[in-house]
């Protein structure tokens, strides 16, 4: 039975060899030949396109600039309805978006505990939805910016009283 199994083994290794030597081939080149072209092999493959993000986003300098904006609006219970202190907020956030064009967002919506898990993953939406448009009214691209719910399921606050609801009540902007 081993022999059976070494046999096989070698077949397969025979069977991929020249497809081994191809790729040895054509990964070697002549350095004289490569001197007299002016186009090097490595152009022949494409590269892969550049992030369309900048490395800023991964900053820490950018990532805390965004915390000192506010990177949540809050609501009233039952409410999508934007406040004048959270539309405050919301254009301190588009002044933020206008500096850094290059970085896209997600406003994710959350309720209180209060009410089903139905009602508020579409209260959330709403939420979600009326900051996503206050952004683009005030002249950022719809395709930088994503809307999600999550309802009740992401409390910001734990407890079971009036502060923990008023805030878990939230549109929080995330910079993706």
């Amino acid at each position: 039975m081993t022999g059976l199994l070494e046999r096989a083994s070698l077949c397969k290794l025979l069977k991929l060899a020249p497809l081994a030597t191809l790729v040895i081939v054509a990964g070697c080149h002549d350095p004289v030949d490569s001197a007299k072209d002016p186009t090097p092999s490595a152009n022949l493959i494409p590269s892969p396109s550049p992030s369309p993000l900048p490395s800023l986003v991964d900053d820490g300098a950018i990532r805390a600039a965004w915390r000192s904006v506010g990177d949540r609006i809050f609501f009233d219970t039952d409410s999508s309805i934007i406040n004048p202190e959270a539309r405050a907020i919301t254009e301190r956030q588009v002044a933020f978006a206008k500096q850094h064009p290059n970085i896209t967002f997600t406003i994710e919506g959350h309720c209180d505990e209060r009410g089903t898990r139905e009602y508020n993953l579409a209260l959330g939406e709403r939420r979600a939805e009326a900051d996503r448009t206050a952004w683009v009214a005030l002249g950022i691209e719809a395709a930088r910016l994503q809307a999600v719910s999550y309802g009740k399921e992401r409390p910001t606050a734990i407890g079971h009283d009036a502060a923990a609801w008023a805030q878990n009540r939230s549109a929080v902007s995330v910079i993706n």
